[in-house]
């Protein structure tokens, strides 16, 4: 998985989680970062949806 990090305004920062396989690129998931560790239920949701993808 990749992360793509974007500065919002107001100092807000936002997140695209994709993955490149297989010749494609699947968007997984995206969030606005509120914290500066990215919380673990965010790193789950994506890698269940990857898992999902790649069947």
């Amino acid at each position: 998985m990749w992360e793509l990090r974007s500065r919002l305004t107001s100092n807000r920062i936002a997140r695209l989680v994709f993955f490149v396989a297989q010749g494609r690129i699947g968007v997984v998931h995206g969030f606005i970062k509120k914290t500066q560790k990215t919380p673990p239920s965010e790193i789950a949701l994506a890698q269940r949806r990857t898992k999902e993808m790649m069947q």
